[in-house]
């Protein structure tokens, strides 16, 4: 069932540069004090050891009477006081920035699935529990990777890409184990990139069959009880869910094992730099400047700490937003496409599929012209209500093999100019106006469309059009005909009816199908049908 118009944006006082930039500010903002919590970090570190360092040599000497400590400890509190406040204010301002762009994700991302018809193939408002954890699931990861790894990432480069400078400077001879564990890190690094795409895959996929497995035969308890098979067939949905825990945690153990390898770089690091500076021949207040540089790169060993987490986090972005662009429709596609009739609609020998992807019997060519409604006939599971569903942009059956006027129609395109009339009727919990699916539409068009397919009486008896009705108000054949009174509203330049008779009785089915073909009658319209359906100038064609 597609929506008889496209979603209408509203326009906003402001452009798309000035709201991006206003939305940038808290992160640039969250990044400059990230920066000054790792710069206050590093400094209190090696401020405190040189220090330290300093009166112990002042004190063996006479200097030790005319030492100023105040100037060193005032230094101290500063960068502490630095610290402590810029970390507190990052996390404030980067958890505002991330739960404002959480609020701006999710209210696009939601109003891409309304309008995208690839979604219903999860069912009607993402039904299907385990696909609508999984959405949320990767909503969340997009809406926090920046708090996850982008100012971290940021702060942690920046701050070892300066130290390695000021190694470089001080020791340089101390660069050579340093840059081997970097590599080793970076090694590291990639090998739990790799593992952890491929298992987050993994988990995903055990877990949504699993979920399948287990709905299925909750819904089957009682006959499967009676059988006894019930205990047999949670076994291996229970599989599902264990296989996926035991690869989380072969995830757990592989970053604890880089977590371990990122630790051991700051302590090298620092030992490194005071071996190079003994060897070099250093003593005394000349080791002050390289332990200064030593213990600094002590400091970064907080930030290491989550290393493999922000190697996860990463992936986890990455494959969240690669399965969220599968919701979404190009903007591309625009009302143009709907206004625009088409005389005719070629499929050139059509590959057609189930939903799962499989082939279903043999490629299909027809050409179907306006004024000339063509009816599906076939056994059921044939592949009528697939074919409807490629032709309308639901499965994606390939670019090339449907034409309109001689032009290819892409899979955005015949989204965006076919209605799909689902056999199975959606009543969502609201009112009769909005379940019509016209917004634009006057009053009198909805009763008049209401009349035309029988239900004017019905809608009446439920309150009239702002009636609240659900889909246990009405039955199999109100719900049926509330869908072709959808149909009758739609302004859509190709029209696909999967069984539009279907739960009425066979005189009423005839008259309501022979006014909706009448009012179709400058449209392309496709028909399927397991009864011998054979309205007045239609041309059948017969699945195999």
């Amino acid at each position: 069932m597609n929506d008889s118009t496209s979603p209408i944006v509203p326009e906003t006082k402001t452009g798309p540069l000035e709201e991006a930039s206003r939305h940038r500010a808290p992160w640039r903002f969250a990044l400059v004090l990230a920066f000054a919590s790792l710069a206050g970090g590093i400094l209190l570190t090696g401020v405190s050891v040189w220090f330290l360092g300093a009166v112990a040599l002042a004190g063996l000497t006479p200097a030790a009477l005319t030492f100023n400590f105040h100037v060193p400890a005032a230094f101290i509190r500063l960068f502490a006081l630095t610290r402590t406040a810029a970390k507190y204010g990052e996390r404030v301002v980067g958890h505002q920035a991330a739960l404002t762009d959480q609020v701006l994700r999710r209210s696009t991302l939601f109003a891409a699935m309304a309008a995208a018809p690839s979604v219903r193939k999860a069912g009607w408002q993402l039904g299907n529990q385990d696909r609508l954890a999984d959405y949320l699931d990767d909503v969340e990861d997009v809406d926090y990777a920046r708090l996850r790894v982008s100012l971290p990432v940021a702060t942690l480069g920046m701050a070892i890409l300066l130290l390695i400078a000021a190694t470089l400077w001080v020791a340089p001879m101390a660069m050579a184990p340093i840059l081997l564990l970097i590599a080793v890190n970076m090694f590291g690094v990639r090998v739990l990139a790799s593992r952890t795409d491929a298992d987050l895959a993994a988990m995903r996929q055990s877990r949504q069959q699993a979920s399948r497995l287990l709905g299925s035969a909750i819904q089957a308890v009682v006959p499967l009880q009676g059988e006894r098979r019930w205990g047999p067939l949670l076994d291996e949905p229970f599989d599902g869910y264990a296989n996926a825990q035991t690869r989380a945690l072969v995830l757990r153990h592989r970053q604890a094992l880089l977590d371990t390898l990122a630790n051991c770089l700051a302590p090298c690091a620092m030992l490194s730099i005071l071996v190079s500076a003994w060897l070099s021949g250093l003593r005394g207040e000349a080791l002050l400047p390289p332990a200064l540089l030593a213990f600094a790169w002590l400091a970064v060993a907080e930030s290491v700490l989550a290393a493999s987490k922000i190697v996860v986090a990463f992936v986890r972005e990455k494959t969240a937003r690669s399965a969220l662009a599968k919701w979404s429709t190009p903007h591309s596609v625009t009302r143009q496409h709907v206004a625009e009739p088409i005389s005719s609609l070629t499929l050139d020998r059509l590959p057609r599929r189930a939903p799962d992807g499989r082939l279903i019997g043999r490629p299909i060519s027809a050409t179907l012209k306006a004024g000339r409604p063509t009816v599906l006939h076939g056994a059921s599971g044939c592949g009528k209500t697939s074919l409807l569903k490629q032709v309308a942009g639901w499965l994606d059956g390939g670019d090339d093999f449907v034409l309109g006027d001689g032009i290819e129609l892409n899979v955005d395109v015949r989204r965006s100019m076919s209605c799909f009339c689902a056999h199975d009727a959606t009543v969502l919990a609201d009112t009769v106006r909005e379940n019509l699916f016209a917004p634009h539409a006057s009053d009198a068009e909805l009763w008049r469309a209401l009349d035309a397919v029988e239900l004017q009486g019905r809608i009446r008896a439920a309150g009239g059009l702002d009636g609240w009705i659900t889909q246990d108000v009405l039955s199999l054949g109100e719900a049926q005909r509330l869908n072709l009174a959808r149909a009758w509203l739609s302004d859509r330049p190709v029209m696909l009816l999967d069984e539009p008779t279907e739960h009425l009785a066979a005189e009423q089915g005839k008259r309501i199908l022979d006014a909706l073909l009448l009012r179709l009658r400058q449209r392309i319209v496709i028909l399927s049908s397991h009864d011998e359906l054979a309205p007045s100038g239609a041309t059948a064609v017969r699945l195999q």
